[in-house]
């Protein structure tokens, strides 16, 4: 799991990269803007996903129920 989420994130930001340079070319900076707000949204979705697994397992290995 730990490699695989690795390249969920750069896979990710290198669509989000190309998206953008093409956005920018054609002059559609605004838009462009809203790909990069949606890449970053979609990897901190990713990331707080992990954060509360790792919590979760916290409270396990803890017993703090």
């Amino acid at each position: 799991m730990g490699v695989d989420i690795i390249f969920k994130i750069a896979g990710v930001g290198l669509l989000t990269a190309i998206v953008n340079v093409v956005l920018k070319k054609s002059d559609k900076d605004e838009l462009a803007t809203f790909v990069t707000l949606a890449g970053l949204a979609i990897v901190l979705i990713m990331v707080l996903d992990l954060l509360g697994g790792l919590f979760d397992n916290i409270k396990s290995i803890l017993d703090l129920y």
